[in-house]
């Protein structure tokens, strides 16, 4: 078999013993006599009336303690409560001692006197350090009794701690009484008591319920439960005069899990099982004693029993057995020197094992116990256990694995024995080979899916060996299946199993990385199948969809097209699917909705709409009206082709299709002019006249109206709105269509009133000569009477116009020779200095300004056109010649010169009254529009904020 580990066990330093002997710094002033711990309390009897208690959280402070007895009794047993509380004291001379933790007096219990106590029975679900409540009592003559003790202060006649002592049961064997060496309390389930009793070769059980909350009043019930029958009870035939009972508890304050009997035929060792209705205990069995043990000389004295082990001592030594195998493990002699050995405790508080002689104290720690139990368990085949026991110990799981796996491999059970391997550190090849020769391929292919699983990410090398090797082992199976349809159940659950193989997420990478091997395997061993559902995996649907369409299954590849929603892929199948199923197509193309580029798929619909079926045809004008009325497509090339589609295969739908768009050529998504020529070649006059109508061609398109229907072309002379001009020409040509070609002079007489720019001269000239002109007598009547009466109309502005110009004329002369009044002491509204001193400006609010002070004010309000003429009408008066003074009388030609420059003077100076003089500065509109104005000019703040500091 394969058992070498591919670990190192590399120990940096060596193993500390599981028992580990310490002896105690304790040299006892006299021989010590008896000896008890328990929570860490630890208590002596020295000599013949000496005490000693020892706290062993504080062992530097002893506390010494005398009988004070004057007769010769001695100490026959010291007995401790599970809390350290309480220490029972029995005497030799059938009287009982009580001791509690917390003073210093001794304190004889009375009721207890006459009998020899050899075991005590403690209470510890309800026990106190103040009170033991109901304990059970073991004598010398196989008496039970039930009793109190109580520290607590009594009534004034009763300060005995002893509350009662009452019998309640006895013990014998062959009919003559017996020692009751040890009692043991244990309480189960739903309040059931379980009460051990034990002679010097029987066991007894007692089993009963005590009610809730009634716990306080003792267990006379249960001993009255087995009044009516003989409590059940284990005996062997053997004895040493007495025997001791050990219990194993594996945390404090719980229940025991397991126990260990020493007597006379060996120990009897079993685990406790609570839940049992007629016994505790479980799984009993009897381990001989070791061999060298002679009981003329060396018999077991005492028995300690831990998780694993069961320690005995004897006179000079001490031997642990394991529970597992009965087999002594380790063995320790003790020195003459101390004397012989006189008992061994243990403290479930500290788990330490204590042995005394009359020199010395001992105590053993026992540590990491479980460290080999692996070893015994696998010896034993039982491998769960072993795991368990060695899980942190990887070196140690290891070879309990590659064990286990041998095991399964001997016993025919490959598949656990592949599970085993495959956790292994075991050589790989050894492992497979060994499935191979064994023609093993279910094995094998569970170890190496077990080992692909425990690899790691980054050992990508093996986990694509294992990925190929797996692969090829499922495709041989799935191809020696296939064929055989008694066994198509198999081979379906085969092909499933592969298929979850292929979509595992931990090989994905590998598979991507690796996927032409695969498709290599899988080619070569014509599984089509496998190959399309690798291709899914893969996302490679260019292969499943081509696969497919090879094999004219053209609904399953629009199928995978439709889920995977890959525009590209539509875009490169779309011709081949189109030719044979366009109805799905178009409906895929639908539910992609904008995800498509429907210019992308222009190709495809030309092809089959110039070849193709009618079905065909019409899918593809059903997919642009999609485009056009659902996705609002603004593409050119989408409505061009519907355009050409309805112009070709649906004229009932084309000028529909032109009416509903917009009447602007800028709004327009086709081209106009392709659409004109597409309605041309079909005929389509209709059509034309809108599109015609659309590119503002009104002339073409009332000629082409005209051959079609004249209300026709009189909805198109109407549409140039702002040209009256070419409006009346329109409609003189859809009159003359009518004089002329139709000769309808009732339908001419009508085009009069459909439209107020004609005028019946102007359709005059379009009648033969000789025609009656009764038909439009009243025409021209009507035509007349407009005349005329715009001819009044004329007559009456003209006199208004007279009248208001005879008036502007007198309000001109009457403001001439208005006039203000200016005193002396006027000051100009803008400096504040008198006005007479320079020329100034009157306002007919009164304000009055210096005219350089009011183009001061005025200047920054204006507008930079304005600033700017302003500048050069001030140029233009300061080059203006003044007339010069002489004595001599002007020529003629001089005063002509002389009164055109005045003029010229004149005029600049009204000029730049109109500018600055307008209205005044502070109640025009200047003032009104400078309100959100800031005071500072922003460019000038900053030379202002400093001209300020």
């Amino acid at each position: 078999g394969i058992l070498f580990s591919g670990f190192v066990n590399a120990r940096l330093e060596e193993e500390k013993p599981i028992f580990n002997k310490q002896r105690i710094d304790f040299s006892p002033p006299e021989k010590i006599n008896h000896f008890a711990v328990c929570n860490n309390q630890l208590c002596m009897s020295l000599g013949k009336d000496t005490l000693l208690r020892i706290d062993l959280g504080k062992p530097d402070q002893p506390n010494q303690i005398e009988l004070g007895r004057k007769d010769d009794a001695k100490v026959h047993k010291l007995f401790l409560d599970p809390t350290g509380s309480h220490l029972l004291i029995s005497l030799n001379t059938n009287e009982c001692l009580y001791l509690n933790r917390n003073t210093q007096k001794v304190r004889s219990l009375s009721r207890w006197k006459g009998h020899l106590i050899e075991s005590i029975g403690w209470n510890k679900l309800l026990g106190t350090e103040t009170n033991t409540w109901p304990i059970l009592v073991g004598t010398s003559q196989g008496q039970i009794y039930e009793a109190e003790i109580s520290t607590s202060e009594g009534s004034l006649f009763n300060t005995n701690p002893d509350q009662y002592f009452r019998l309640v049961y006895t013990l014998d064997e062959d009919g003559r009484s017996a020692p009751v060496c040890c009692l043991e309390i244990e309480r189960g389930i739903e309040s059931k008591f379980f009460i051990i009793a034990t002679t010097r070769k029987r066991l007894f059980q007692f089993i009963g319920k005590v009610p809730e909350g009634t716990e306080q009043q003792g267990f006379s019930s249960i001993f009255s439960q087995n009044a009516d029958h003989f409590p059940s009870f284990q005996e062997f035939p053997a004895n040493l005069g007495f025997s001791e009972i050990a219990f194993y508890t594996p945390k404090l304050r719980t229940s025991p899990r397991s126990f260990a009997w020493m007597m006379g035929n060996g120990v009897l060792y079993g685990t406790l099982d609570y839940t049992r209705p007629d016994s505790l205990l479980s799984d009993v069995q009897v381990w001989d004693y070791p061999p060298d043990i002679d009981f003329n000389f060396n018999k077991p004295i005492s028995i300690v029993l831990t998780q694993f082990h069961f320690l005995l001592l004897l006179p000079d030594r001490v031997k642990a057995v394991c529970i597992l195998n009965g087999q002594v493990v380790y063995e320790d002699v003790f020195p003459d020197k101390f004397g012989s050995l006189k008992k061994m405790t243990k403290d479930s508080a500290g788990g330490l094992v204590w042995i005394y002689t009359e020199k010395a104290v001992f105590r053993y720690h026992i540590q990491r116990e479980a460290r080999d139990v692996w070893q015994m368990y696998m010896s034993m085949s039982k491998f769960d256990l072993a795991r368990e026991y060695c899980k942190d110990r990887p070196e140690c799981l290891d070879i309990v694995l590659a064990k286990e796996a041998e095991h399964c491999f001997q016993n025919k059970k490959y598949l656990e024995s592949a599970k085993c391997y495959a956790l292994t550190q075991n050589y790989f090849e050894e492992i497979a080979l060994k499935f191979i020769e064994a023609k093993q391929e279910d094995a094998l292919k569970e170890f190496l899916m077990k080992k692909l699983n425990n690899l790691k990410p980054s050992e990508k090398t093996q986990i694509t060996l294992l990925v190929t090797w797996l692969t090829e082992l499922c495709l041989n199976r799935l191809g020696t299946l296939e064929g055989d349809e008694s066994k198509r159940s198999l081979f379906l659950e085969s092909r499933e199993e592969f298929r979850k193989f292929l979509s595992s997420s931990k090989i994905k990478e590998c598979l991507y990385n690796n996927r032409t091997t695969i498709y290599d395997l899988l080619a070569s061993h014509g599984n089509v199948e496998d190959m399309v559902f690798f291709s899914v995996i893969m996302q490679d649907y260019e292969r499943v969809i081509s696969h497919y369409c090879q094999h004219d299954d053209y609904e399953a590849a629009l199928e995978v097209l439709s889920k995977h929603r890959d525009e590209k892929l539509f875009y490169k199948f779309s011709p081949v699917l189109m030719q044979h199923i366009p109805r799905k197509v178009v409906d895929a193309w639908i539910q992609m909705g904008k995800k498509l580029d429907s210019k992308n798929l222009i190709p495809a619909l030309v092809n089959y709409s110039q070849i193709g079926s009618t079905e065909q045809i019409n899918e593809t004008v059903r997919y642009m009206e999609f485009c056009v009325y659902e996705l609002a497509v603004t593409e050119e090339a989408i409505h061009n082709y519907l355009l050409s589609l309805y112009a070709k295969y649906k004229p009932e739908s084309l000028l529909l299709y032109l009416e509903q768009t917009v009447t602007h050529s800028s709004d327009i998504h086709y081209d106009l002019k392709y659409a004109l020529r597409l309605c041309a070649e079909h005929g389509h006059h209709k059509a034309c006249v809108h599109v015609y109508k659309i590119m503002e061609l009104y002339e073409e398109a009332v000629d082409l109206a005209l051959q079609v229907d004249v209300d026709l072309a009189k909805s198109c002379a109407d549409l140039p709105e702002d040209d009256e001009e070419l409006r009346k020409k329109l409609w003189l040509k859809i009159a003359r269509h009518v004089v002329q070609e139709e000769k309808d002079v009732k339908k001419a007489m009508n085009c009069l009133s459909s439209c107020n720019l004609l005028k019946i001269e102007d359709i005059l000239p379009f009648f033969p000569d000789f025609v009656t002109i009764d038909h439009f007598k009243e025409a021209i009547c009507n035509s007349l009477e407009e005349y005329n009466k715009h001819i009044e109309e004329l007559k009456q502005e003209m006199e208004e116009a007279t009248e208001s110009a005879k008036r502007i004329r007198e309000d001109i002369q009457e403001m001439r020779n208005k006039y203000g009044v200016v005193e002396s002491q006027e000051k100009c509204a803008a400096c504040d200095f008198p006005l007479l001193n320079r020329p100034f400006y009157l306002f007919l609010c009164s304000h009055m300004f210096h005219s350089d002070c009011l183009h001061q004010e005025v200047s920054p309000h204006l507008s930079a056109y304005k600033q700017t003429k302003l500048e050069e009408l001030q140029k233009k008066l300061l080059t203006t010649s003044q007339p010069t003074k002489s004595r001599h009388r002007p020529k003629e030609e001089d005063m002509a010169s002389l009164g055109k420059g005045q003029l010229s003077r004149q005029q600049i100076k009204s000029d730049i009254d109109d500018i600055i003089a307008a209205e005044c500065v502070y109640c025009g509109e200047l003032m009104i529009k400078s309100i959100d104005k800031p005071f500072i000019d922003p460019q000038k703040y900053e030379n202002e904020k400093s001209s300020w500091l």
